[in-house]
């Protein structure tokens, strides 16, 4: 990490890289982290960020959340908006797992109810939300179906018998961005999704049953907005994306936009994992049709899962899903990029905003809020890793300095392989099980790799956000049970 001596401190967690750091940079770079935060940073996020702030049309600034690390192009963290007229879009600034997301789902039910069951719901939810590379759901498409659903999202699954109709109310672009055209998206691209609908996949995928500790309500007010009122109120938590989907629709576009990006339009990029295309041009606009069939996929794969989470609890528990009170709290979307209107220069602007491994985090009053939130402000998840604890915050006006975006998680410490080398699978089950944390897993490998301490701490990560006025806690989660994917 480079020192902190060169960075201009804004405030406590606020640090900004100046424009002349690195030749070509338009905006200057602004890392939100505390001290400890940004210290325990790779260097692969500095080189990252400020080759960001190099990209045509970027304004104010290119962002680095509390969570950041080292990915592809962007770093994992990274948040840039763009002009929609002279400005660029990268699928390095969204992702390969495109709206990769979380989705949170409060109950009736305490701790002490749940407690005795604990093994056979995540052994259910193990039977029947498929994880792992490859895996395949219970819903059964056909390729010309399936267009049809990324097209329409959780829409389509709320038609088909998959959810109900308040849960697009309680979903991020209600479940569906407009815009999408599956005309955009290669035969290739649907033969690795159309049968992965209502699977969680692997890596930092997750199914968690989780508790609230009366202890960790931070604001009861807004707890109980969301529908969390209980002492001990057990929720359920989930994350997941477009699976091999969008992987595909990212894969061919990076290498299309690397054909065109220099030839046709005469961009010159640091790093070719920022290949990108005029955001105006036909394969900016026939990538961002194509990157929301995507966005959409992720919608749809959420609300099947959602759906098998009821039917499991409904089994187990012997009452129906509304009489359990599952009802979903909201689902937020990472890894995008989105045509928002935002203050820019004191003007209301259109902009393109990418999110990379981040939130968007509205705050009160926002338009595009749905009735239910729009006093309270957009409720925010940041998942935490297996064996710690994950988060509900919210929007705050004050998060209009980074277009309303914050942390997505507590974000990777260590890389994959080194905790492969470091944690061993069978013992973590072992040690989760002795603190009353009950996992189901692919692989041990895999769970290796999701091992806590290969993860940065999820309460400074949330500390930073609220210092730097980005978004606010409202309560924390305890892990009960886990599916990992």
């Amino acid at each position: 990490m480079a020192a902190v001596k060169d960075f201009i401190k804004v405030s406590d967690s606020i640090w900004e890289i100046p424009a002349t750091y690195k030749d070509g940079m338009q905006v200057p770079a602004r890392i939100y982290a505390t001290e400890k935060l940004l210290r325990e940073m790779d260097d692969g996020v500095i080189d990252q960020v400020t080759n960001v702030a190099t990209l045509p049309g970027i304004l104010n600034y290119a962002y680095c959340m509390p969570d950041g690390h080292w990915g592809y192009g962007f770093p994992i963290g990274g948040v840039a908006a763009m002009d929609t007229r002279s400005g660029v879009i990268s699928p390095g600034g969204i992702g390969f797992d495109i709206n990769c997301g979380m989705r949170l789902v409060r109950t009736n039910l305490t701790l002490e109810e749940v407690q005795p069951h604990l093994r056979l719901l995540v052994d259910r939810l193990f039977e029947r939300v498929p994880a792992g590379v490859g895996s395949s759901g219970f819903v059964k498409l056909s390729q010309g179906e399936f267009r049809r659903v990324v097209e329409l999202g959780a829409r389509w699954c709320i038609d088909n018998g998959y959810g109900w109709p308040e849960d697009l109310e309680r979903t991020e672009e209600y479940g569906c961005i407009d815009g999408a055209d599956s005309s955009k998206i290669s035969t290739k691209s649907v033969e690795r999704g159309y049968n992965q609908i209502g699977t969680l996949g692997s890596g930092n995928h997750y199914l968690e049953i989780q508790v609230v500790k009366p202890e960790n309500v931070y604001d009861a007010e807004l707890a109980g907005a969301f529908g969390i009122t209980k002492p001990n109120q057990v929720v359920v938590m989930f994350h997941c994306g477009s699976r091999g989907f969008g992987h595909q629709v990212a894969t061919e576009y990076l290498q299309l936009f690397l054909k065109v990006m220099e030839k046709k339009y005469g961009i010159t990029i640091l790093d070719r994992e920022l290949a990108c295309a005029p955001f105006n041009s036909q394969e900016g606009q026939d990538y961002f049709a194509a990157m929301k069939c995507a966005i959409n996929m992720s919608f749809a794969n959420r609300q099947v899962i959602l759906h098998r989470i009821r039917e499991v609890f409904s089994d187990v528990f012997h009452k129906g899903p509304e009489e359990l009170g599952l009802h979903q709290i909201y689902d937020v979307a990472h890894n995008t990029a989105k045509l928002e209107t935002h203050m820019v220069q004191g003007k209301e602007r259109e902009v393109l905003v990418h999110r990379k491994g981040a939130t968007r985090a509205f705050g009160p009053g926002n338009p595009e809020l749905p009735q239910i939130y729009r006093k309270t402000g957009q409720p925010v998840i940041l998942g935490g890793s297996m064996e710690t604890g994950s988060y509900l915050l919210v929007g705050v006006a004050s998060g209009a300095q980074t277009f309303f975006s914050t942390a997505h998680g507590s974000g990777r410490s260590m890389s994959r392989r080194q905790a492969k080398k470091k944690f061993q699978g069978k013992k973590l089950v072992h040690d989760m099980e002795q603190r009353g944390i009950y996992v189901r897993g692919v692989s041990y490998a895999g769970l290796a790799e999701e091992a806590g301490a290969a993860y940065k701490n999820i309460d400074d990560v949330v500390a930073a956000t609220e210092q730097a006025g980005i978004s606010k806690a409202v309560v924390r989660f305890i892990p009960i049970g886990n599916v990992k994917g």
